[in-house]
C-alpha cells in the first residue's frame, strides 16, 4: 500500500506539475510576455514545482534528508541518468550548443550550494545568498540576446496552440491543487517506507523520489534528443540543476532551516559536482555525444544509487 500511494503522490505531482506548465505559458502569452522571460521564468519554475513542493513538506515534516536528497539527486539525476539514456539509445551531435557561459554559472552555483552546506546546515541567511545569486543568472541570462532562440525552441515541447481563458483557468487550477496533494502523499508514504525498510529518508529522497520528479525533464530530453537539438537539451538540464540548487533550497530555507545530513557532505555532493564537470568536455571543447558517452553516463549513475543502498 505504502508503494502504490508514493507512486500515486508521483503521478499526482507530474500531472499538476504539467497543468501548470501549460497555464503558466499560455497565460504569458496571452499577456504578451517575451518567450525567453517565460521560458527562464516559468518553465524553469513550473518543471522544478514537484520537486519545490516536495522540500517545502518533506522539511516542514520533519524530514529534511528527503528534501535536500531530492534536490542533489535530481540533479545528479539530470546529468547522469535523463541525459545519459537518451544519447545511449539514439546519441547527439553536440556541435551547436552555445552553453559555456551557463555552465559556468552551474559550476559556481554547486560550489557554492556545497560550501553553504558545510556549515550543517542551510539557514535562511544562505536562502537569501541563493536566491540572490538565482536573480543574478536569471538577469545575466535576459542580457544574452544570443540565448532567445534556444528558449523559443525550448517552449515547443511544453505547448504550441494557443487556448482559451477557460483552459488557462482550468490549467492553473488543476496544477495548483495538485501539487500540495501529490506531495503530501508522496512525502508521508515514502518517509514510512524508508522507516520499513530501515532505509533513511535522505536515501528516498536521493533515489525514488529524485528519479520521479526528475522525469519531466526526462521526456523533454527524449524529444530534444530525437530532433538533434543539443542546445536544447544542454539549455534545459543546466537549467533546471541552477534552478534545484538556488530557488529549491533557497525558498525553503526560508520557510524552515535545512539540516545536512554528514553523507551528503561526505559523498553526495561530490558526486553532484563530479557529474556536474563531466559536461566540461563536451561544452568547451565540442567532443560529441555517443552512445558510449551515454553508456558511461548510465553506468555512473547506476553505480551512485548500488552505492548509497548498501
Amino acid at each position: 500500500m505504502l508503494w502504490t500511494l508514493s507512486f500515486l503522490g508521483l503521478f499526482l505531482l507530474l500531472i499538476s506539475g504539467d497543468f501548470l506548465v501549460k497555464g503558466a505559458i499560455q497565460l504569458s502569452n496571452r499577456l504578451g510576455v517575451s518567450a525567453l522571460l517565460v521560458s527562464l521564468t516559468v518553465v524553469s519554475f513550473g518543471t522544478s514545482a514537484p520537486e519545490l513542493i516536495v522540500a517545502i513538506k518533506a522539511t516542514l515534516s520533519g524530514s529534511s534528508g528527503l528534501a535536500l536528497g531530492n534536490v542533489v539527486g535530481s540533479n545528479i539525476a539530470n546529468i547522469l541518468l535523463v541525459l545519459g539514456l537518451p544519447i545511449l539509445i539514439v546519441g547527439l551531435q553536440n556541435d551547436i550548443a552555445d552553453t559555456k557561459r551557463s555552465f559556468g554559472l552551474m559550476i559556481a552555483a554547486s560550489l557554492l550550494f556545497i560550501v553553504f552546506g558545510m556549515s550543517g546546515s542551510f539557514s535562511w541567511v544562505y536562502g537569501i545568498v541563493l536566491l540572490l545569486v538565482l536573480a543574478f543568472f536569471l538577469f545575466d541570462t535576459f542580457r544574452q540576446s544570443s540565448k532567445e532562440v534556444l528558449n523559443n525552441e525550448s517552449l515547443e515541447f511544453h505547448q504550441r496552440r494557443p487556448q482559451s481563458w477557460w483552459t488557462i483557468i482550468f490549467f492553473l487550477t488543476l496544477g495548483v491543487i495538485g501539487l500540495p496533494l501529490g506531495a503530501d502523499l508522496l512525502v508521508t508514504n515514502a518517509s514510512a517506507l524508508a522507516k520499513s525498510y530501515g532505509i533513511s529518508d535522505a536515501v528516498i529522497g536521493l533515489t525514488l523520489v529524485a528519479i520521479g520528479t526528475s522525469l519531466p525533464e526526462l521526456a523533454t530530453t527524449f524529444i530534444a534528443v530525437m530532433r538533434k537539438k543539443a542546445e536544447v537539451v544542454l539549455g534545459n538540464l543546466i537549467g533546471s540543476n541552477i534552478f534545484n540548487l538556488l530557488a529549491i533550497i533557497g525558498i525553503t530555507s526560508l520557510i524552515s532551516s535545512v539540516p545536512v545530513d554528514p553523507n551528503f557532505i561526505q559523498f553526495d555532493f561530490w558526486v553532484m559536482l563530479g557529474a556536474s564537470v563531466l559536461l566540461a568536455p563536451f561544452i568547451f571543447l565540442n567532443i560529441q555525444f555517443n552512445r558510449l558517452s551515454g553508456f558511461l553516463f548510465v553506468a555512473l549513475y547506476i553505480s551512485y544509487v548500488t552505492a548509497i543502498l548498501k
